[in-house]
């Protein structure tokens, strides 16, 4: 089934919110307990977007939301800024048909085109299927946070996987330019 791939809109957050909330309710993807509303949700959106990260949207061929991807920082402190976070949520119907993977290569490129220098997932409870996407397009285990949740009834280790975007540490950023300008040197 062919997936088309957007900017993410407001009018998209009714369905961002309820895929998120199945991953709340039902998986380790995210270690928060409750589910945010939409409203929540819509402020989230809105503080990535007024950063400029990107947020993408995943359609079936009915226009039908599937997932969603997006990047935000890793840290707030300003060092930080060359590397972003991804984050990935797939309604259920979506797992396991590649998905996942068109989704987080868009975000990369994406990322890359910005300026940005690293991405990092912390996958939470270690989902092996999370681990999986990541290693396929390049990502590489950096350490095992080990007992870091507690969810669903039991203790849930974190891995931290990283992947370097672009030139990486081998040349010196722009600081003029986006992410360096996201804060002042």
């Amino acid at each position: 089934m062919p997936f088309h791939l957007r900017k993410t809109v407001p009018a998209d957050l009714p369905r961002i919110t309820a895929i998120y909330r199945d991953a709340v309710l039902h998986s380790t993807a995210s270690y928060e307990i409750t589910p945010p509303g939409e409203e929540e949700m819509a402020s989230r959106f809105q503080a990535i977007r007024d950063r400029n990260y990107p947020y993408i949207t995943a359609e079936d061929e009915n226009g039908t939301l599937l997932g969603y991807a997006y990047a935000s920082a890793f840290r707030p402190r300003p060092a930080y800024r060359w590397m972003v976070e991804d984050s990935i949520y797939l309604a259920e119907e979506a797992r396991g048909r590649g998905l996942g993977r068109l989704l987080l290569s868009n975000l990369v490129q994406e990322c890359e085109a910005l300026g940005f220098r690293q991405m990092i997932a912390v996958i939470g409870g270690a989902t092996p299927a999370s681990i999986a996407l990541h290693r396929s397009i390049g990502f590489a285990e950096i350490g095992l946070l080990k007992g870091a949740g507690y969810k669903h009834g039991r203790w849930l280790d974190t891995m931290l996987m990283q992947k370097t975007l672009g030139d990486g540490t081998d040349t010196d950023p722009d600081l003029a330019a986006y992410p360096g300008s996201l804060f002042s040197a």
